[in-house]
């Protein structure tokens, strides 16, 4: 039996857990490079961020219910 640190529902939180370091990594990358004039970029990126955002969304239910299963 794997160790807990390092089962299938640990390792994809952490990865859910990134994805959303990621996100917001990039939301403040958008607010510098939009205030900097550039909003055809900010708009793009915030098309892709929403992306991140629904998926998420769906990515903490399945962890929710894989981690009922323990």
């Amino acid at each position: 039996m794997p160790t807990p640190e390092y089962s299938l529902p640990d390792v994809l939180e952490r990865m859910y857990h990134n994805q959303l370091a990621i996100e917001a990594a990039l939301m403040e990358l958008t607010l510098m490079v939009e205030s900097q004039g550039h909003v055809d970029v900010g708009d793009n990126v915030r098309g892709a961020l929403e992306a991140i955002g629904e998926n998420a969304g769906h990515i903490k239910q399945g962890l929710a219910k894989l981690k009922l299963q323990r």
